[in-house]
């Protein structure tokens, strides 16, 4: 009799046991589609890393136009370069220049390669099967004292519906040159803006 008590004790052990080794962990609940974080999990497709954090445009912009050049007037002497940013949005891609003080004069012009440095001549591969040659006289990241007003990106890979890349071709006697390369032919809404925040050259591009 105490045999099969022993017998019961242990059987009694190892399903206790059993239960215990066999226990899953509990599972952390997932976020739906309309409440999901800004962070994207592991294997989820984000945003480029050259994606302006800019906020949505909202309000009438004014239209775009197909007829190029597009000229501006400066309404500074000088206008130093402090930021250059890429963005994508409903319906256009967005490239913004930043300046101090004011905006220089600028020229937006069609342009087909080979592209050349200014000053050097070297050779600057752009992509896209169409092109955009921006000016900026008086717009430059050179200061006076022969530092640099900017030191971020000179080159965006964006691969956006229309803007594709985005290209420094050349900063030389406070002059600067940048070349847009697109997707295809398109559009463009060119914006001044002085009354909020940075003086901002922005060249919106139709998808």
């Amino acid at each position: 009799m105490r045999h099969a008590h022993q017998l019961a004790a242990l059987g009694l052990v190892a399903v206790l046991l059993a239960g215990c080794l066999g226990e899953s962990p509990t599972s952390t609940p997932t976020l739906d589609a309309a409440t999901s974080s800004p962070s994207a999990s592991a294997g989820e497709p984000t945003e480029p890393a050259t994606a302006s954090a800019d906020p949505e445009p909202s309000g009438d912009l004014g239209p775009f136009s197909c007829d190029l050049p597009i000229h501006e007037d400066a309404t500074v002497p000088r206008a130093n370069i402090v930021d250059v940013r890429v963005g994508r949005h409903t319906g256009f891609d967005r490239v913004v220049f930043e300046f101090t003080d004011g905006l220089p004069e600028m020229t937006l012009n069609r342009d087909e390669p080979p592209f050349a440095q200014d000053g050097s001549g070297f050779p600057i591969e752009v992509d896209g099967s169409s092109f955009l040659r921006l000016t900026m006289r008086g717009g430059t990241k050179q200061m006076n004292d022969g530092s640099s007003s900017y030191e971020g990106e000179t080159e965006f890979e964006a691969g956006f519906p229309t803007l594709v890349h985005l290209v420094e071709g050349g900063d030389f006697e406070a002059q600067s040159t940048w070349y847009i390369g697109l997707s295809s032919e398109a559009c463009v809404r060119v914006l001044q803006l002085t009354d909020d925040g940075a003086p901002r050259l922005v060249i919106d591009i139709e998808h």
